[in-house]
């Protein structure tokens, strides 16, 4: 029955690739520590309730450029293997102001060798306003000056699947899927996610992790790889080994390379920056900052392997 219910889950999300929309999601440089804005099973976190936020500065200096803000919260009760959370998504660019609140749900299983398979959906409401006094036009008769853009909202839903080994992470998912075949331009659009994530956590001096995501939406596609070493050092046979810096480099498709760097000056709290380097013309000498916030609250006693912030 499990078998049978991953399959067709995953049946849903393949049957999604194909489907077209039109406008851009939010992207953040640090989703590789934390998923759970397009994927909703990443939140089935065990042993801890975790914190979560980024804030992202694109194309400094530039007026208008995209600014966003995001913040979450998870926690999970292994008496019904179900993680539950809450996230804000609000992001600004040009005259636009979008805000996006959720609230998430993600079911657990695992199998006898510990791997282990979340299924996540998360529902809630996309709403964009549009500053109109603040356009200027050439031609005062343009029919945008007399729309009522005031505020637009709509239902929201986003779906995932995710997979998780000792070595390997692996997940689906796809977003806003009540905006499917809508081409408004102020409204959020259907995007699919599809990564893979080698991991390793072993060693008692650092880890290590390479991984590549492909973003679809209608028939354009992005490509992400990204890799980056932990450093930690021990802390005794109780505590384990415990992290202290992290590094990492990202390079997107779309010409956009980015640089990571994190630092966990107490043991359940990781605070990480990356600037992105964009090769588009006309915004070279643009770059995009982003600074990130992980905190987590122990529920139970950590084990060695729970030390890891990589998840």
């Amino acid at each position: 029955m499990k078998k049978i219910f991953i399959i067709c889950f995953i049946g849903i999300l393949s049957a999604q690739w194909n489907t077209g929309f039109s406008q851009s999601d939010i992207s953040m440089v640090t989703h590789w520590n934390n998923r759970a804005n397009y994927n909703p099973a990443t939140i089935a976190r065990p042993d801890y309730i975790y914190l979560f936020s980024n804030v992202r500065n694109q194309w400094a200096g530039v007026s208008g450029a995209p600014k966003v803000l995001n913040v979450q919260a998870s926690g999970f009760v292994e008496s019904l293997n179900s993680g539950f959370g809450i996230s804000l998504v609000a992001d600004k660019i040009g005259l636009t102001q979008a805000l996006n609140p959720t609230l998430s749900y993600a079911f657990r299983l695992l199998d006898r060798n510990e791997n282990s398979y979340s299924l996540g959906i998360s529902g809630g409401i996309f709403s964009r306003s549009m500053n109109v006094s603040g356009y200027e036009p050439e031609n005062i008769t343009d029919p945008l000056l007399l729309a009522d853009f005031n505020r637009i909202i709509s239902p929201d839903v986003n779906l995932g699947f995710e997979f998780q080994s000792t070595f390997f992470i692996g997940g689906l998912s796809t977003t806003h899927l009540l905006s499917m075949g809508n081409d408004s331009l102020f409204l959020n659009s259907n995007h699919r996610y599809a990564y893979m994530i080698f991991k390793n956590t072993e060693s008692d001096y650092f880890n290590y992790h390479a991984g590549i995501q492909c973003v679809n939406r209608s028939k354009f596609f992005v490509v992400e790889g990204n890799a980056g070493i932990r450093f930690k050092h021990p802390t005794g046979l109780f505590a384990g080994p415990q992290e202290i810096f992290d590094i990492g480099i990202s390079y997107r498709t779309t010409h956009q390379m980015s640089f990571l760097f994190g630092i966990v000056p107490l043991p359940d709290l990781r605070v990480g920056y990356a600037y992105n380097v964009s090769f588009v013309p006309g915004y070279q000498a643009n770059g995009t900052h982003e600074i990130m916030f992980e905190y987590r609250i122990p529920v139970k006693e950590f084990t060695q392997d729970s030390n890891s912030w990589y998840y």
